[in-house]
Parts: C-alpha cells; structure tokens; sequence
C-alpha cells in the first residue's frame, strides 16, 4: 500500500451515525496501523466522538459537511445537494486524489448515482456492479455480484460483472485464478435466458482470463463453497442477498426459540454452547459487512445501514485491502485481455436454441 493512504468516511450514514462509524474507524485502525482518515459529517458530533478513540483522532482531519443524505432521498434528490453532503463530500475526496476510498453505510441508491456521476465507469466497463463477500461451508468466502447496481444486464455487461469479480477474488481472498459461475434456474447448458447463455459462451472463449469459468450454478449451491464468484444481474442478486440474509436470521431466531422453550432446552444450550457461537459467528452480517462498487475510477465501499462497529470495521478493511491490492488496476488489465470478445455474436452460444414461443390463440 501506498504511503499513509487515506479513507474518506462518511460519518452520518447508517442507522446509529456518528458514534457507530467513528468507532468502526478507530477499530480498524488497530488493524491497518498506516492508515489515515478524512471524516465528514457534522463537525460539533464527530469532535464529541472522538474525544473516546484518541489513536483515531491523531490520525484523521474532521471536515465539516452541513447536510445529510437521507435514507428516504431519491437519488436524484441526493444528487441536487451532494456538494455539501457528507456522503458526497467523501465522495469528491476520491475524485480529487484527497482520498484513495470512501465508506458509507448511508443510502445506496443515492452512494451509487453520486460515485458513478462523480468517478465515472473505467474504460471498458459499461456499468458498475455491487459486489458483496458471503459465507459458505467452504474454505473461503463466496463473492457475488450484481447484488442491485443494475436492475437489468445483457451478456456484455454480465462478462464485465465476472471479469470484476475474479480481480476482487483475487485481491480479497489471495486466489490465483477464481473459479467463477454464473447463477441460472440450472446447469444444463441450453437453461436460462438468452443474455445469460451468451454470456456462458463469452466467458468459455475468454481463455486467457485470469479465472476458471465454470459454467452455471443454482441458488441452492452459492453457499456450499463451490465457487469462489457468483454473477448475476442485480435484481435477482438483490434477492438472493436478501433471502440469504432473512434465511440466516429465521435459523438463528428458531434456534434461539428452540433453546428457551423449556428447562431441558436450556440445558442443551449450555451444552452446546460452543457450537451455537461458532454458528452465530459465522452467519453474522458484520463479519462479512462490507460491499464494493466495481468498475468506478476510484474505490466505493458500502457498508450495511445496521452495522455495528465491528461490521464498519470490517467495510473499512474492505476498502483498506482493495487499496492494496490496486483493484482498479488489476481490472484494468484483465479487461484488456478480452478487449473484442464482448461483441461476440449471438450465433456463439452453446447448447441448442429454445423454440420461439406461440402466440396464444
């Protein structure tokens, strides 16, 4: 990493604000030594916040922003105030070289319109995905991506969306060559919609891409530890994520119900106590909090609304390691490995092609 980088973090966003993302910062610290901060907010809360992270204060420069980003903004209302907004003042600290990252856990819809309109799409890259890391039984984390950047993607864009997510794989989880798989209703090779059947016969031609493309999976499978990146577009990303997310509490609530229920439960949990703390640890969404929007001329990373400050700690090491590693770089030279290869034809496809439908009489 380069000398002393530095984050701009957005210190109103989430749902408890300053004392949440103040904390998460000063707890990353302790891990990332080096690292220097910007926060933007409201001068008078974030000064009183770090009155308890001394280590933090003595790295980091306070600058004043008046206004706040709202979680019920429209994007397009956000965007008509951004230059004296916290979220877009951290924003512009990446795109004036102030900053090498920006974190917010604030509003997405309007974090993804001020990024793209103030950083803009690398060459190359149609549009940005939102990629997040999430757990599996496997050795490593599973990254997926679109997880709602974009509500609709053609087999272009979901080439660009695997390209990004191999170069943050191996950025984020020290893999050589990722194996990637697009997610689809099955693995035959003739299933799923056209866009994402072009893809597939993108993705097989592109040997010289840094990634072991592996066909497709089914939603069922993105957490046995198959696959180390998981593309999709971004509306049925975001579903997936959200179901993943209530699945995991309905396990954890049941669980909770289950050991309480009587005094031989009870006794059961105590038993079994260290089992259910590693289970709990492992389907806690902090400790894997932490999404990125790739394919921007600069590192965005947003952290989940709810995060406490081990989860905002973790969306910081997120934007730490990207930093590292170059991301922007490292997708840079993967794009140019397959620079013509997204204007492949249709008549590339594999598999047979489905029947045209009829129109009903």
């Amino acid at each position: 990493m380069s000398q002393q980088p530095r984050i701009a973090i957005d210190a109103m966003g989430g749902d408890e604000g300053v004392r949440v993302m103040i904390a998460g910062a000063a707890l990353a610290r302790h891990r990332h030594e080096g690292l220097r901060f910007t926060l933007f907010g409201d001068e008078a809360q974030i000064n009183a916040a770090l009155e308890k992270h001394p280590n933090l204060r003595a790295a980091s420069d306070v600058v004043h922003a008046p206004n706040v980003v709202a979680a019920t903004d429209k994007p397009s209302q956000a965007m008509r105030k951004s230059k004296d907004t916290s979220m877009g003042l951290a924003i512009q600290a990446v795109k004036a070289g102030k900053a090498g990252a920006a974190v917010s856990a604030g509003n997405t819809g309007a974090l993804m319109a001020m990024a793209k309109l103030a950083l803009r799409t690398m060459p190359g890259i149609d549009r940005p995905a939102l990629a997040a890391l999430l757990p599996t039984l496997g050795d490593n984390d599973v990254v997926m991506l679109d997880l709602g950047a974009n509500t609709e993607s053609d087999a272009r864009n979901l080439v660009q969306f695997a390209v990004m997510g191999a170069a943050y794989a191996r950025s984020v989880l020290d893999l050589e060559k990722p194996r990637v798989r697009l997610l689809n209703i099955g693995t035959e090779e003739m299933k799923g919609t056209d866009e994402i059947r072009d893809a597939a016969a993108m993705l097989r031609d592109a040997t010289a891409l840094p990634l072991s493309f592996d066909g497709f999976i089914e939603g069922d499978k993105i957490s046995t530890g198959e696959t180390d990146v998981v593309v999709t577009e971004g509306f049925a990303g975001n579903i997936a994520l959200k179901t993943a997310e209530g699945t995991a509490r309905f396990v954890t609530d049941v669980l909770r119900n289950a050991f309480t229920s009587s005094i031989r439960s009870k006794i059961g949990f105590l038993i079994s106590k260290p089992a259910m703390y590693l289970l709990k640890h492992h389907l806690d969404p902090n400790n894997h909090n932490g999404a990125v929007f790739l394919g921007l001329n600069g590192v965005v990373v947003k952290s989940h609304g709810s995060a406490n400050e081990k989860g905002v700690a973790n969306a910081v090491h997120v934007a730490a390691r990207l930093l590292e590693e170059d991301i922007t770089r490292r997708i840079a030279e993967d794009l140019a490995n397959i620079e013509g290869l997204s204007a492949s034809p249709p008549a590339a496809r594999k598999g047979p092609a489905r029947p045209k439908e009829q129109p009903a009489k």
